[in-house]
């Protein structure tokens, strides 16, 4: 398990304890009688005053996880952030003109005292994080081929000469099971001298939706996006993960708010289609399929069955067809309006799905002749995020069977810009472009 409720908390602690030490040093200076800070009148100050230092904090990087365990680049961040928002709180109370009511001795008292309870603040949290936790913030693991002279104490090893787990780009069990093994860490470093065997691993771990970095010496870039250092040695940062820790909450929020809101609101037409498809033919309304999702880790998905239960395919090698004879009458609706999609939003709150991303395929899905990761290696790095109901390939067009190789490789590229381009902002657009393309000629 990663440690990202850990960041969060101690992100969280850092932010209380600089505004308590903010209004404290205020505090102090009014029961200094220097002048009445915290009157009516001026209690709005602080109201400005606290929202715009944590603003400026979390842009200028003071509350990142990377920070706070480090005294002097944590303190270094809090300045930085104080005095932003002394000074907005200089022009807020100008142009309210409560300055005339302030000493600027007393102000220039409290932004001290605020710096000097700030530095104990920092300090406190620096020094917690050193004496519980060794500075250690994230989980990382160096997998390389033979095992290194020096070990930091803080890296986990993967030795491949005594491990037999080597990465199969044809076997969608061996992917699950790599991301199974590297699945907690936040940082995964990569050392193979093989390069036939490096390069499986680079294509593995960026699709694993996981930090990755290649230790040099390397022969090509591999599409690397950064440098890195591992002790003494250089790494090549392949892969930061597709979505910072801040992204990914804004996200998750984004589901469970509009995915409920939305689970709620169709609750009624759920009702009548299950009961629609039990009268017609016998069986249970809803279908799993087990699918690919997030880092190749299969997950079982919910949908209103639409075919016969004696003719459904449970392992997704048969792509429904054209006046498909599996269909029922009432199964050849729900797919033509997309209703029979609806149950995935249980997925949605279960945290396996999201609204937006890729749409998950099933193990056996081909594309004409060829399974999907056959036709193209790239194929596995669109897992890298949580598939969605609807995604940038449906808006466009593409859904309904693959045919051909092309009818993947456009949805892919689709994928991919996705991933590469993510904004919270981006995904209400899909969903709202989504409704358009309810209802599609190659629905069915």
């Amino acid at each position: 398990m990663r440690r990202e409720t850990l960041r969060i908390a101690l992100i969280s602690l850092t932010v209380f304890l600089d505004c308590i030490a903010i209004i404290a040093a205020f505090k102090l200076v009014e029961e200094m009688r220097q002048f009445d800070w915290l009157s009516p009148g001026g209690v709005s100050l602080l109201v400005i005053a606290l929202p715009a230092y944590v603003y400026f904090g979390s842009i200028g990087s003071s509350f990142s996880s990377t920070n706070i365990n480090r005294f002097s680049t944590s303190f270094a961040g809090a300045m930085r952030a104080l005095l932003c928002a002394m000074l907005v709180l200089i022009v807020c109370a100008f142009f309210a003109k409560f300055s005339l009511k302030i000493s600027r001795s007393s102000f220039s008292y409290a932004i001290v005292l605020s710096a000097l309870l700030l530095a104990v603040s920092r300090a406190s949290v620096a020094l917690f994080i050193q004496w519980k936790f060794k500075s250690r913030l994230s989980d990382r693991l160096l997998i390389a081929d033979r095992r290194p002279l020096e070990l930091p104490s803080s890296l986990d090893l993967l030795d491949l000469s005594e491990v037999r787990l080597r990465p199969d780009l044809y076997s969608p069990a061996q992917m699950a099971e790599i991301s199974e093994r590297i699945g907690r860490y936040d940082v995964v470093y990569l050392q193979c001298a093989d390069e036939l065997e490096r390069e499986g691993w680079i294509t593995t771990l960026k699709a694993s939706g996981v930090a990755c970095e290649i230790v040099v010496p390397a022969k090509s870039l591999h599409a690397a996006v950064g440098l890195g250092r591992l002790g003494d040695a250089d790494t090549l940062v392949l892969s930061r993960g597709p979505l910072s820790l801040g992204s990914r909450v804004r996200k998750r929020l984004f589901d469970l708010v509009v995915g409920g809101a939305m689970l709620l609101f169709l609750a009624p037409l759920m009702l009548i289609v299950a009961l629609l498809i039990r009268l017609e033919s016998p069986g249970p309304a809803i279908f799993t399929q087990m699918r690919i999702g997030q880092a190749n880790r299969p997950f079982r998905i919910y949908k209103f069955r639409s075919m016969r239960q004696a003719e459904a395919d449970p392992d997704g090698n048969r792509s429904t067809a054209r006046d498909d004879d599996r269909v029922t009458r009432v199964g050849a609706f729900i797919r033509r309006t997309s209703i029979d999609e609806i149950p995935q939003l249980f997925n949605v709150m279960l945290g396996n799905m999201s609204l937006v991303g890729p749409r998950p395929h099933a193990v056996g899905s081909k594309a004409g002749e060829h399974l999907f990761w056959e036709v193209s290696e790239l194929y596995w790095m669109r897992h890298a995020l949580k598939p969605g109901l609807t995604g940038l390939a449906q808006i466009n067009g593409y859904r309904g069977a693959t045919h051909r190789r092309d009818d993947l490789e456009a949805r892919l590229r689709y994928d991919l810009q996705y991933l590469q381009s993510w904004s919270l902002w981006g995904d209400v657009i899909i969903l709202a472009a989504t409704v358009k393309v309810v209802s599609h000629a190659n629905a069915y």
